[in-house]
């Protein structure tokens, strides 16, 4: 389920408003393990992408 919400998030980054939305529910379906990792793997995945940094406050529960 990582992987998926992994390619889901990839392919929405171009709209912000969708990107936090899939985030959401991405972080409501996976295990709080999962849900750290992918934490590690946003923060990398944002560096470039400035218009997305306002998304990490949906991971800080």
């Amino acid at each position: 389920m990582l992987e998926y919400s992994k390619t889901v998030l990839k392919k929405v980054s171009f709209d912000t408003k969708l990107f936090i939305k899939e985030l959401q529910k991405a972080v409501t379906r996976l295990l709080p393990e999962e849900v750290d990792e992918l934490k590690l793997w946003l923060q990398q995945y944002i560096t470039d992408k400035p218009e997305l940094k306002q998304t990490l406050i949906y991971l800080k529960a």
